[in-house]
């Protein structure tokens, strides 16, 4: 787990993608985040939770599986190209941020930068797919920076994308790859992992035909089973049997 405050600002050294296209081997430099890395730590490289295989000379080694480079901004690394480098969160340290896992949803395009005397706010465009979970002063993980949404907007349209903006102090700009970026650059969007859980248990419950999901339906009772979902058909509502079904997850 990760928290979005960026440690170092890296640097892609290479990146060896196998004849298939399906995966890859990449190096990255990260003086900073190697000081202290061991075989098997994990550590986010622009909002990408990757585990280190090898590491010398203040560079570590990562292999990146076919899923990560299809939905992440990695099918485009090259040398040279700057990365936002993150370890994992110590369990005894601060979380700065907010609960990044380093998972990335999928990937937006900086559609607008405006400079302001203080920030400079950024527009910032998403797919349908992850419209949904981007909420006006909610958390979001950009390129793995830990950020707060000032508002979204639903653009309509068949393709049903939504663009959001965010507020870039000069602190962040400064060590982030986002001081980099101007409009039509890519970004790793990683939406806030609630949203998702939310989303499913409430999808589930009503594909099983069981109502809202255990403490979101109606208090028991008020004419619901215990844990917010209608016992199934002949079994008493006040039977364990029926409370455990009616609250599936």
């Amino acid at each position: 787990m990760f928290t979005g405050i960026v440690e170092e600002l890296g640097e892609v050294l290479a990146l060896d993608v196998a004849p298939d296209g399906g995966d890859a081997r990449v190096v990255v430099r990260g003086p900073l985040v190697t000081s202290d890395v061991h075989h098997g730590d994990s550590i986010a490289v622009s909002g990408v939770c990757l585990t280190v295989v090898d590491a010398a000379g203040g560079t570590f080694t990562a292999d990146v599986m076919r899923e990560t480079l299809q939905r992440t901004s990695a099918r485009s690394w090259t040398p040279g190209r700057r990365v936002n480098l993150e370890r994992s969160v110590r369990a005894d340290g601060r979380l700065g941020g907010h609960v990044v896992q380093g998972h990335v949803d999928g990937v937006g395009t900086v559609v607008a930068r405006t400079p302001h005397r203080g920030y400079d706010e950024f527009r910032v465009r998403v797919p349908a797919a992850l419209a949904p979970y981007v909420a006006g002063k909610g958390a979001v993980a950009v390129d793995g920076v830990s950020l707060t949404v000032i508002d979204v907007e639903d653009t309509g349209g068949p393709a049903g994308a939504a663009e959001f903006t965010l507020g870039i102090i000069p602190e962040t700009r400064a060590l982030t790859t986002l001081g980099l970026a101007d409009p039509g650059t890519e970004v790793n969007i990683e939406v806030d992992v609630m949203a998702k859980y939310v989303e499913r248990l409430l999808a589930r419950s009503a594909a099983l035909g069981v109502g809202a999901a255990p403490g979101v339906g109606a208090a028991p009772g008020a004419g619901a089973a215990p844990g917010g979902g209608a016992a199934p058909a002949g079994v008493p509502a006040s039977d364990p049997a029926g409370v455990a079904v009616a609250g599936a997850r």
